[in-house]
């Protein structure tokens, strides 16, 4: 599928990719990005020689329209309800990184109902620690322009930047950046708490952000409506990762 679309994005859209030497050339690996348009999971695969297995959410496979690309592109689907259904999505993606494939996953969770970065969720962090294997932080910039909210055409000739940073480890002893290999002990990984789920997540909002130019909002993204000050305002809160 990518040799097939690949040259049409190419062709109808200005794509750049930025920090790709971040992303190993074998081994797990985990990308998390921000997610501002559907068409988010077009360009991050087409940027990268490597194939990327998505955790989408379930509801596109119940959709005629988005099924077939789904199905055929191998995805992973997340019931967000939870329970058994989201459990056995966390265990393919297990299975995943323990072939030592790539998993993208968006931590928002949704879409975002405006411009600015939400607050992640804590699943992201835990398939981290869990696998042992460093996550990404990815920020996407131009795909909400392509393909704004509720269009069903993406709009030609614009441009898309995909930007990769360093990957974030998690060390025992507390949070690090790192591009080294990790040797944690296995046991270790059932002692996680909460707390430290959340500040890993929260230092890869950051960074997410920082690549992104997206304010960071703390607030997880509601498709419903718009969160805090509404699309796009102006001086909304940037808070900084626990340490």
């Amino acid at each position: 599928m990518k040799a097939i679309i690949s040259p049409f994005l190419y062709v109808l859209w200005r794509v750049r990719a930025e920090g790709r030497e971040h992303i190993p050339a074998h081994g797990p690996v985990i990308l998390a990005a921000n997610h501002q348009s559907f068409c988010d999971s077009f360009f991050l695969p087409l940027v990268i020689r490597r194939r990327v297995t998505y955790v989408a959410k379930a509801e596109y496979f119940d959709r005629w329209r988005t099924a077939w690309f789904f199905r055929a592109a191998g995805q992973i689907p997340m019931n967000r309800s939870g329970g058994d259904a989201s459990q056995r999505a966390l265990d393919t993606a297990t299975q995943v990184l323990g072939g030592g494939g790539v998993l993208a996953i968006y931590p928002e969770g949704t879409r975002a109902p405006d411009v600015r970065l939400h607050k992640g969720k804590t699943g992201v962090a835990r398939l981290s620690i869990g696998c042992d294997v460093p996550v990404i932080p990815v920020g996407i910039v131009g795909t909400r322009r392509v393909q704004p909210p509720g269009s069903l055409l993406m709009r030609p000739f614009r441009r898309v930047t995909i930007r990769f940073g360093a990957p974030l480890a998690y060390e025992w002893d507390g949070l690090r950046v790192t591009t080294g290999e990790r040797t944690p002990p296995a046991e270790a990984a059932d002692e996680v708490d909460q707390g430290e789920l959340r500040a890993l997540t929260d230092a890869l909002m950051q960074g997410i952000a920082a690549l992104s130019g997206q304010v960071y909002v703390d607030e997880y993204a509601s498709r419903t409506k718009p969160s805090g000050g509404g699309a796009g305002a102006v001086g909304a809160p940037v808070t900084r990762p626990r340490s």
